[in-house]
């Protein structure tokens, strides 16, 4: 894309591709499953033009980036080490930190980690999920959600089998998910995060008619082409870890991000059904929150379906913190 340049990076024991435009105070996007950097290709540009140094990475297990084949090699600690490597490497004391998705996630642990780099956060789809002493085991408490379904989340867990469902036809996978997951698809089309026990992944979404207006064949070329290559295994184990990420941070119980922050969502999000207790209590738990949008007709991939209005936002907030 026009302007936007890419290189190699070393960072906490990984080689990190990158795609970055611009000049100025440091922003870094991550992207979540199944994406990569560009997911970011409308906000690279547009922050670059604003007067920032724009950075999209491919996450660890993604894209040109390293896929270390330990499971556990994708915990939280690793992720977020993996971010703040990237910060160093390129020369920088801090940086805002941007994450959609499972990068939500990470850009949530980056600025509890890290709050001495990572300035201000903008989380998109996924709100912070803070860490709470009660409970038991993530996928425990799934396995003990009423009714005869099963969270999406636990059919990820079994290393090969969602691998053998997107793999078998990766162009028609990455178009059910990114169609399905949208505010383009009406009610019936959109993807249901609890499967029948004889479903298989894919039973749960649904095929364009057409693609679209935010969604072009180049686009959907460039995902396939990435995962043809690198298959889904690394993004997949990011799940693999829900259960370790939980055993590894009991010191993270009821911490609050206290940076500058922004949440965006889409309004016909699934995610935001599953995570809505935590999205009501944004404002609790991240007490310096300046803007808590949700952006009408609009589904999981904000950014990507209207980029316009989502980099209005991003750049409203960033002159502000």
């Amino acid at each position: 894309m026009e302007g936007i340049t890419h290189r190699f990076v070393e960072t906490n024991g990984i080689r990190m591709h990158i795609a970055e435009k611009g000049e100025g105070p440091l922003v870094v996007m991550g992207h979540g499953f199944p994406e990569s950097w560009y997911s970011w290709r409308h906000q690279v540009t547009a922050l670059a033009e604003a007067g920032y140094h724009a950075v999209a990475p491919d996450q660890r297990g993604y894209g040109q980036t390293d896929r270390p084949g330990p499971i556990e090699a994708y915990n939280i600690l690793q992720l977020t080490g993996d971010i703040v490597g990237l910060v160093h490497a390129l020369g920088e004391e801090q940086a805002v930190i941007v994450g959609h998705d499972w990068g939500a996630h990470v850009a949530s642990h980056c600025a509890l980690l890290r709050p001495d780099i990572f300035r201000a956060v903008v989380l998109l789809s996924v709100p912070y999920l803070p860490r709470s002493w009660k409970g038991t085991t993530p996928t425990e408490a799934m396995r003990k959600m009423p009714g005869d379904k099963e969270f999406y989340q636990l059919y990820f867990q079994k290393p090969g089998r969602a691998e053998a469902e997107m793999e078998a036809d990766v162009r028609r996978t990455m178009t059910l998910v990114l169609y399905s997951n949208s505010g383009s698809a009406p009610a019936e089309k959109r993807w249901r995060y609890m499967y029948g026990k004889s479903e298989g992944l894919l039973d749960n979404f649904s095929l364009p008619e057409t693609l679209p207006p935010w969604l072009t064949e180049q686009d959907i070329d460039f995902f396939t082409g990435e995962f043809e290559r690198t298959r889904f295994t690394g993004g997949l184990n990011w799940y693999r870890n829900i259960d370790r990420n939980w055993e590894l941070t009991p010191f993270l119980n009821g911490a609050k991000i206290r940076q500058p922050a922004l949440f965006v969502g889409g309004e016909t999000d699934g995610v935001l059904v599953i995570y809505r207790k935590f999205y009501e209590e944004l404002e609790k738990n991240m007490p310096n929150l300046k803007g808590k949008i949700i952006i009408p007709g609009v589904g999981h991939w904000v950014n990507q379906e209207q980029p316009g209005v989502v980099n209005e936002f991003l750049l409203e907030f960033l002159t502000g913190c």
